[in-house]
């Protein structure tokens, strides 16, 4: 089987809250158990369902935003991450048909499955129609005759009678019944501000949820019609995208170099996307991860750190307790070193977290509201720093119900130019702080500067003295 032909599937819903990520989930894990290699993918920048996905499959989830990485690197990101896989599944984002805000299809699922050429399974909730259903179904199936709608799973299904009347009024749409889930929270996934609680906070219990999910998937919805269904793909012509073809080795960086990039993880560190450690380790660094929460130093030879997005307000006790390793951090960034801290980065740099003291790397103070601040972004870098060389433009994605005072430096990291115009972010030094989360596949630059910086010892035209 070529990589073009990889069968497929997309997961998608007429709105959220239809039960996109259960249905997902347990299919990735039902079909995981049977013995296939599922490669799991998101669409949109969500960072918290792939987590559950890879729990599933046991492959790194990884995300499909056109908006973030622009509509051709979807197919070739999408070759990379299904490589060496018997199916790959596609979870949606919000309704079908909803993308970037007053763009269009931008960013849709309905767009990423026609850049994939893969049939669409819509989930249905069912829970408050029987007849009704069909004409949801029909006008979703009508709406963009380039998206084939090829199947439906009831989800939220009352009783017999109920999935009776369903199967009835679907049996006149010309869409296939693929399945039939029961209502029944006991397999569900908790939330809080910004979404499900990640695997990585409820290891144990995720693992119990997800092997639920797929027993429920077994029994209500036909694997051999899914599986079936997603084997009628048509080829893909694109190539699958390849770290090290998107940059040469970061220049100065040789095979004996090497410099150490450290990069944060742990529960309060979840957010980040497989294609970020792939870059850096194709710009020639050496990748270790570090829990900040459990570590009280950085890996030995530490010469650049990433701190990515993640939940840090739940555990600002337990961060600042660790004066060790904020003392670490904080002299690495005195030092020059390049540091990259994205939205949870950026609260762990400031000097205090809800009070809690943090890094004391910015000159600001973070703390948790109830206001979410939600939304794609573009932006143009304003000078050269460790990340991007000024006039680099990147779209990016702020997702958080945190607030930073002051929220810029003197030397911002971004100049936001849509939808609104502001600065944002923190450089000094080594340090590039942002709350913007961006897709480094779409800017592959930002890996190879933040490797060369660090092995060079240099940040934007200033020498960095290298560890002995």
């Amino acid at each position: 089987m070529s990589s073009g032909s990889i069968p497929r599937l997309v997961i998608a819903a007429p709105s959220s809250g239809a039960g996109k990520t259960t249905v997902a989930t347990g299919l990735m894990a039902a079909f995981a158990e049977a013995g296939l290699v599922v490669s799991p993918h998101k669409v949109g920048p969500d960072y918290i369902d792939p987590g559950y996905h890879s729990l599933a499959t046991g492959r790194p989830g990884r995300n499909l935003d056109a908006y973030l990485c622009g509509p051709g690197r979807i197919a070739p990101l999408f070759l990379h991450g299904a490589a060496g896989a018997d199916l790959a599944l596609v979870e949606g984002v919000m309704g079908l048909f909803d993308g970037a805000s007053g763009m269009g299809e931008l960013s849709s699922t309905a767009q990423v499955a026609k850049l994939l050429r893969a049939p669409v399974v819509l989930v249905v909730d069912a829970s408050s129609q029987s007849r009704s259903v069909a004409a949801l179904v029909h006008g979703f199936a009508s709406w963009d005759p380039e998206v084939r709608l090829a199947g439906v799973i009831l989800n939220k299904v009352g009783s017999d009678r109920h999935e009776e009347l369903l199967r009835e009024a679907m049996d006149s749409s010309g869409v296939p019944v693929l399945g039939a889930l029961r209502r029944d929270g006991r397999a569900g996934t908790p939330s809080r501000h910004l979404g499900l609680v990640p695997v990585a906070e409820r290891r144990a219990e995720a693992v119990e949820s997800v092997g639920e999910l797929a027993a429920r998937v077994r029994a209500g919805c036909d694997l051999e019609a899914l599986l079936a269904l997603a084997r009628t793909v048509p080829e893909l012509p694109d190539a699958p995208w390849d770290p090290a073809a998107e940059l040469s080795v970061a220049e100065g960086v040789t095979a004996q170099e090497k410099p150490l990039i450290a990069v944060a993880g742990g529960p309060a560190f979840t957010f980040s996307y497989a294609e970020h450690a792939e870059l850096l380790a194709a710009a020639g660094a050496e990748v270790a991860a570090f829990d900040p929460l459990r570590d009280e130093q950085l890996p030995p030879g530490t010469r650049g750190l990433v701190i990515g997005g993640g939940f840090p307000e739940m555990y600002a006790p337990d961060l600042s307790a660790n004066a060790p390793l904020r003392a670490a951090v904080a002299a690495l960034a005195a030092s020059g070193a390049p540091v990259s801290a994205e939205c949870a980065g950026l609260l762990y740099l400031s000097r205090s977290l809800d009070g809690k003291p943090m890094c004391g790397v910015l000159p600001a103070e973070s703390r948790m509201t109830e206001r979410l601040t939600l939304g794609y972004r573009e932006a143009v870098a304003l000078r050269d720093n460790a990340l991007a060389a000024a006039g680099t433009r990147v779209r990016g994605h702020e997702f958080h119900r945190t607030v930073l005072e002051p929220g810029a430096g003197a030397d911002p990291a971004w100049g936001l130019t849509h939808p609104e115009r502001r600065v944002e972010g923190f450089v000094s030094g080594g340090v590039h702080a942002s709350y913007l989360h961006v897709h480094w596949a779409a800017e592959p630059s930002l890996a190879g500067r933040l490797v060369a910086s660090a092995a060079r010892g240099t940040v934007a035209g200033s020498s960095v003295g290298r560890p002995a």
